[in-house]
């Protein structure tokens, strides 16, 4: 099989000190750095994921629900939607961006960033992401490389994450989420989230 790990949304605003931080984000950040290094070549492909809003509508509100709407975080091209510094990002051999006018939890409504805009080297965080009339899902980048099989780390494990893990699934990848390199948004919400990947036929590790 051919094997793809998928890092989700590990960003500056997702994690302490963030617009929308989740408890251990940073934690996460690093351990997924910790586990690349060590588990790189067991992997064919590496890529992530990125909220990058411009304006996703009802998504952001002055008065979160939290379920629905939620505050300002990872607008493009500011530092909260920036990848984490303790993730280590040289594996990653592309970036899907989503949510520019829309929610777009699952990395499957990514499309693919140019090059220019991949979150490494010297690049000026503020620089917009060039407006491309071709734009490569996830889904479409994953077929085109063979891959049969995906890996799901990230933040949020009742969030993103899993609509992620879902998407894969019913895309017909086989799945599995490494549950101990992820970070939830609460206790509660995590443990529906991961009955609920399971009972979608997603493996949890």
């Amino acid at each position: 099989m051919t094997r793809a790990l998928i890092i989700v949304d590990v960003q500056n605003d997702f994690c302490e000190g963030g617009s929308l931080a989740t408890d251990g984000g940073a934690e996460t950040a690093a351990n997924i750095s910790d586990f690349i290094e060590q588990n790189f070549d067991h992997y064919d492909f590496i890529v992530a994921t990125q909220d990058w809003h411009i304006d996703p509508g009802s998504h952001f509100s002055d008065t979160p629900d939290f379920v629905h709407s939620w505050p300002v975080h990872c607008v493009a091209g500011t530092d909260g939607a920036q990848t984490h510094p303790d993730f280590d990002t040289e594996q990653v051999d592309a970036f899907f961006i989503k949510g520019q006018y829309e929610a777009a939890y699952s990395g499957f409504e990514g499309v693919l960033a140019p090059e220019e805009v991949v979150p490494t080297g010297d690049r000026d965080p503020a620089e917009p992401v060039p407006d491309d009339d071709e734009k490569l899902s996830l889904d479409d980048w994953l077929r085109q490389n063979e891959v049969d099989e995906v890996q799901i780390v990230g933040i949020a494990t009742d969030h993103c994450v899993k609509a992620t893990a879902l998407d894969a699934v019913q895309a017909g990848y086989a799945t599995s989420v490494l549950v101990d390199l992820t970070a939830g948004v609460s206790p509660d919400t995590t443990e529906q989230a991961l009955e609920d990947l399971e009972a979608a036929g997603v493996d949890l590790k």
